[in-house]
């Protein structure tokens, strides 16, 4: 809302601009002069209001460039300028009274090309600029949670969106260009397994760009410390570094590499994991045997979380629901296992009991 008063404010100022300009004019111009300036004034307010409209999603580092593009390109062609005006001047002479300076437009000429390399450099390196007093630099500081940043097997994965949804996470989340290029390669792959992969990732990003909960920002990653490094994996954890970021990831080796290298990073496998049910030796829990396990006479099943449950003594109940009394938990970076034996008060739970005693009734 107070984006659009502004606006209002300036298309304001400008038409009355255009009034005091058309105003100055004497009372003898032409019609057609007038009406010139007027709408000419109206035009490049209309350019301007449509350009910030149009371009939404505006850096500092950009408008840094250009304004400092144009400090230097004046400063410059001023002293070039100055610099083969002495030189020059024997070719082309000086002015005769009343007539026009024939060095003014090689002047003028100077300065516009010393402000267009000027732009132009600043806008290619932006990512190398900085303010710097001797001794001194003025570096970035980030308000508020560290960003953090989105690997290829996270965005594949999908479970971050959902997270998303729950407003667990209020800091931002930064997906580096070479991270959606790598998307794009896999979704592009002649595999079919990893074209729908891809694709999947393509709609996580969607997905979280439209999620209103959530700040989700594509970096071009454009950095001078990223030019030597060429693996994925490695720029990944060379940006973070240089953003002060936190990596988000299911990749095992990432992990290690990050943290190696002194990066924050959260594995979404552990975040899972911490979550799943918690299970004490000496407490007892239902689970459905579903298959024999690699040990004679064990039965595995599975919790609704996926946590799997080796129970000893279980392989005569594949296919029922049966009680048992947990023994152990063993914890690895790829989930958690659950160890139990049969209930001492005969195993069955629930229906899988009462239809063995129907069972041994009928019999």
């Amino acid at each position: 809302m107070l984006l659009w008063i502004l606006r209002g404010f300036f298309v304001a100022l400008m038409l009355g601009s255009a009034v005091v300009a058309v105003q100055t004019y004497p009372v003898d111009t032409s019609v057609g002069t007038l009406l010139l300036t007027f709408f000419g004034i109206l035009g490049v307010t209309g350019l301007v209001l449509a350009t910030d409209v149009l371009i939404r999603h505006k850096e500092i580092t950009t408008i840094s460039a250009l304004y400092f593009g144009l400090l230097l390109g004046l400063l410059f062609g001023s002293l070039l300028s100055s610099a083969v005006e002495p030189l020059l001047r024997d070719t082309i002479g000086r002015p005769l009274p009343g007539q026009r300076d024939p060095f003014t437009p090689i002047q003028l000429l100077i300065t516009i090309a010393c402000c267009y390399f000027a732009v132009s450099t600043l806008l290619q390196t932006k990512g190398e600029f900085r303010f710097i007093i001797p001794y001194v630099e003025f570096s970035k500081q980030v308000k508020g949670q560290k960003p953090m940043v989105l690997d290829t097997s996270v965005i594949i994965d999908g479970r971050i969106a959902d997270i998303c949804d729950t407003r667990i996470i209020d800091s931002k989340l930064i997906v580096p260009r070479f991270v959606l290029q790598e998307l794009q390669s896999i979704a592009d792959s002649s595999d079919k397994l990893k074209r729908n992969r891809g694709r999947r990732g393509l709609d996580i990003l969607k997905r979280l760009q439209n999620n209103a909960k959530v700040e989700l920002q594509m970096h071009e990653a454009s950095l001078p410390e990223l030019r030597e490094v060429q693996r994925v994996d490695e720029r990944l954890v060379v940006f973070a570094k240089v953003l002060s970021a936190r990596v988000m990831t299911n990749d095992f080796n990432l992990n290690k590499i990050a943290q190696l290298q002194g990066v924050e990073v959260i594995n979404l496998n552990e975040v899972s994991n911490a979550l799943k049910t918690v299970a004490l030796p000496g407490e007892g829990m239902g689970v459905k045997l579903v298959k024999p396990g690699d040990q004679l006479g064990q039965g595995v099943g599975y919790l609704d979380d996926g946590t799997m449950v080796v129970v000893e003594g279980g392989r005569q109940y594949i296919g029922q629901e049966v009680a048992i009394t947990v023994t152990s938990v063993l914890q690895t970076p790829a989930g958690r296992m659950i160890f139990g034996r049969m209930d001492s008060r005969g195993g069955l739970t629930g229906s899988s009991a009462e239809m063995a005693k129907l069972t041994v009734t009928e019999k």
